[in-house]
């Protein structure tokens, strides 16, 4: 089970709840036992305690039972990969840059992993960060996922407490229940009467009909949640926790805390919130950024946070939230300094959270631009979707590229649903928000909110045909997948 530590072990003192096994490490411990020799990884399947009732989930774990990989930069990617459950799957090094046949998405190129099989990865490191890694397939809603953290020189310099929190969305449901459902009623769980979506969006063959008279309308749903979130979740976990047995961290008065937190949600954005204490926020996507100042910082699925707090030297219990976008419901974590009260939080606030949107992406700015050059390759694509039929697709022409060209995509969506972008085998910067161009963050993966454009600009250095997709796992399911193809 994922409650044991992620590096090194730390005991939690707690008032209200049961003590437990913190997944917490500190940087410079050197313990990594996984960097400059061959990683082992088992695909599991294990039994963790939701809302009272325990959950067949699979997993990701070390030999030792811990979950995920540590590794350092200037050490080769060198993993053994094998299954341990009775079907076939594939794993995908989500912010890495392997080489194509070893990126995991099936049969692109390579086939599925059969059970009781191994397989080898070996390829170097392009830098270091929060990364994760998770199945590409149905099985990632089953918390077939795990963090995937690559330690550079300044990170084991730091003097600062490391904690690795992986968020989720559980349902005791099987996630081809929850695609059916989906494509049976237009939304799982939400009341689709007196909406005709279907007329509302007639998105079909590279053309789009809306009524505009209807955006109003739409605007309206968005906000009661009818275009947000489409999924009603048994359950929002924080390293497998809901906020009835929170994982509780012990940290120091005055002590500095790095964060590294992984939306591993397969269709969920949050709020984190950091309550009464500032942080701020040094990292998306594995990559820095200009320190921001704040106490709420977006997370859109597959995207990753690097947030620093600094512990008041008074001390006390300082709970971190993610709040469930436009909904009441959160999970989240504690951090605790020894003997301080812990008070109980309930899974769901007083309010909604707030919706996800570009403004704070717009600000973002990053410490390491892609070279300033001239631009190879230009392309626009428009995200398109019917929520009746629960179809999605990507509008535009083929993605072809050839080595070494500079590559912008200008992607709009144009449906009634935000949509976070990832693209594999490549980092990209963000240079345009609807229109607006800026020096902005470098990622994998940006949120399209409904209704937006946001341009993006990568280098074409790793040959291949690499998937371009929407992160929410049922949209990428029905049909929101293109392809950046490498020309011979």
């Amino acid at each position: 089970m994922y409650r044991r530590e992620f590096l090194t072990r730390t005991m939690a003192a707690a008032a209200a709840y049961a003590l437990v096994n913190p997944v917490t490490s500190s940087a410079s411990a050197g313990t990594n036992a996984v960097a400059g020799s061959t990683g082992k990884l088992n695909i599991v399947r294990r039994t963790i305690e939701v809302n009272g009732k325990p959950a067949s989930v699979l997993g990701l774990t070390r030999p030792d039972g811990s979950p995920g990989l540590i590794v350092d930069a200037d050490a080769a990617f060198n993993v053994e990969l094998s299954s341990q459950i009775d079907a076939p799957t594939l794993i995908h090094w989500h912010g890495l840059t392997p080489p194509w046949d070893q990126d995991g998405v099936p049969d692109n190129p390579a086939a599925l992993i059969k059970p009781g099989d191994s397989r080898r990865y070996d390829f170097p490191l392009a830098y270091g960060g929060t990364h994760w890694m998770h199945a590409h397939t149905l099985q990632e809603q089953s918390l077939l996922a795990a963090p995937l953290i690559i330690h550079t020189a300044d990170d084991k310099r730091r003097d600062e407490q490391e904690i690795v929190v992986l968020l989720h969305d559980f349902s005791f449901k099987s996630p081809e229940e929850l695609l059916a459902g989906l494509k049976g009623k237009g939304s799982a769980g939400m009341d689709m009467s007196g909406h005709d979506m279907g007329s509302m969006m007639n998105m079909s063959g590279g053309s789009m009909k809306m009524d505009m008279g209807n955006m109003q309308m739409g605007h309206a749903m968005a906000a009661g949640g009818m275009d947000i979130n489409d999924i009603e979740y048994d359950a929002y976990l924080a390293n497998d926790r809901t906020l009835d047995d929170p994982e509780i961290y012990q940290v120091e008065k005055g002590g500095r805390v790095r964060i590294r937190l992984i939306n591993g949600a397969t269709a969920t954005g949050f709020t984190i919130d950091t309550g009464g204490m500032d942080a701020t926020l040094v990292a998306v996507d594995g990559h820095d950024i200009e320190p921001v100042q704040g106490r709420q910082f977006p997370a859109a699925m597959g995207q990753r946070l690097d947030i620093v707090v600094e512990i008041p030297k008074e001390g006390g219990s300082f709970p971190v939230l993610a709040r469930r976008e436009g909904a009441p419901q959160q999970t989240g974590f504690i951090l605790a300094t020894p003997g301080a009260n812990i008070s109980r939080i309930a899974t769901s606030g007083d309010a909604q959270a707030p919706l996800l949107g570009l403004d704070f992406e717009q600000g973002l700015r990053t410490l390491k631009p892609i070279t300033d050059r001239r631009v190879g390759k230009a392309y626009a694509v428009t995200l398109t979707g019917d929520m009746a039929k629960y179809t999605w697709n990507i509008v535009g022409d083929p993605l072809n590229v050839a080595i070494g060209d500079r590559v912008e995509i200008e992607i709009r969506n144009m449906s009634m649903m935000s949509h976070p972008m990832h693209l594999h085998g490549h980092k990209f910067q963000v240079v345009a928000v609807n229109g607006r161009r800026i020096n902005g963050a470098v990622r994998d993966t940006v949120l399209l909110p409904m209704m937006s454009t946001v341009t993006v600009a990568f280098d074409a250095l790793n040959p291949g045909h690499w998937p371009f997709h929407c992160h929410h796992l049922y949209h990428m399911a029905s049909g929101m997948m293109a392809y950046v193809g490498y020309e011979t």
